[in-house]
C-alpha cells in the first residue's frame, strides 16, 4: 500500500514509508525496532492505513538494516538522539501538511528502541498528541515525563528483559505523580517484542490482536 518518499528537514532531505489512508482522518508516526526500517515496521504503517489512519515510519538509520541482534545493538546505541528528533520533528510536518490529515496533531507509536524514541519526542513536541509505547526501552534515553501534553498508552510483557514489572509499575507511579494520563497493559505469558509476527520464537498471536485493538481505539479517540 505505502511507499517510501523523501521529506525535507530545512536544508536536509530524509526517507521514510508513508502508507495513507483512503479518506482524510488522524496520522501516527512509527517508529522502528532496533532492527531498522524493515518490512514488519512498513507492514504495520499499511496496517493503519487500512484502519483510517495515514502512517509515516521515517528511517531513523538512513538507509541500514539488519537482522543480526549484535548489528542492531550498535545501530541502537550509535543513534545521535538530537538528530533523531530532527528527522521525526520534519517527518511529524510532512504528516500535518498533508491533504489526509484533518486533526491538528498527531500520534505516535513506537516499538522496542521505538516505543522509547516515541515517548521521548511526545514529551519534548507539542505537536504529539498521543503516544503509545509498546515495551520501549533505550538505555540513552530517558524521557523528561513533565512535558508530555496527551495521554499514553503502554503495551507491556510479562516475562520482558528489558522493562519488568518493576519498571512498568515505577513508570506508571510516575506519570500518576506527574498527572499524566496514561493507561497500561502488561499481557500475562508474553515475551519482549510479542507483536512482531516476523519473529515467530516470541510473536503472541492473541496479545497482538488485543494490543493492536487497543492502539487504533486510543489513537482514533485521542486525535
Amino acid at each position: 500500500m505505502g511507499s517510501i518518499i523523501k521529506f525535507s528537514g530545512g536544508d536536509r532531505e530524509f526517507e521514510g514509508y508513508l502508507s495513507e489512508a483512503s479518506d482524510p482522518g488522524p496520522g501516527v508516526i512509527v517508529f522502528q525496532e532496533w532492527w531498522g526500517l524493515v518490512d514488519h515496521i512498513k507492514d504495520v504503517c499499511d496496517r493503519f492505513a487500512a484502519e483510517g489512519i495515514t502512517a509515516l515510519a521515517p528511517d531513523l538509520y538512513f538507509g541500514e538494516a539488519t537482522t543480526e541482534p549484535t548489528r542492531a545493538g550498535e545501530l541502537m546505541m550509535a543513534l545521535n538522539i538530537s538528530e533523531t528528533a530532527e528527522v521525526v520533528g520534519s517527518a511529524i510536518q510532512h504528516l500535518l501538511n498533508s491533504s489526509k490529515l484533518e486533526s491538528s496533531k498527531v500520534g505516535v507509536v513506537g516499538f522496542c528502541m521505538g516505543g522509547q524514541l516515541a515517548v521521548y519526542c511526545a514529551a519534548n513536541d507539542d505537536r504529539i498528541g498521543a503516544s503509545v509505547n509498546f515495551y520501549g526501552i533505550h538505555p540513552k534515553v530517558q524521557p523528561s515525563y513533565r512535558g508530555l501534553s496527551g495521554p499514553m498508552l503502554g503495551i507491556f510483557a510479562e516475562h520482558d528483559e528489558y522493562g519488568n514489572p518493576e519498571a512498568v509499575r515505577a513508570l506508571s507511579e510516575e506519570l500518576t505523580l506527574l498527572e499524566k494520563p496514561h493507561h497500561f497493559e502488561t499481557y500475562p505469558g508474553t515475551k519482549h517484542a510479542f507483536f512482531n509476527d516476523d519473529r515467530p520464537e516470541v510473536y503472541n498471536e492473541h496479545a497482538a490482536k488485543d494490543a493492536w485493538q487497543r492502539t487504533i481505539a486510543f489513537l482514533k479517540e485521542n486525535l
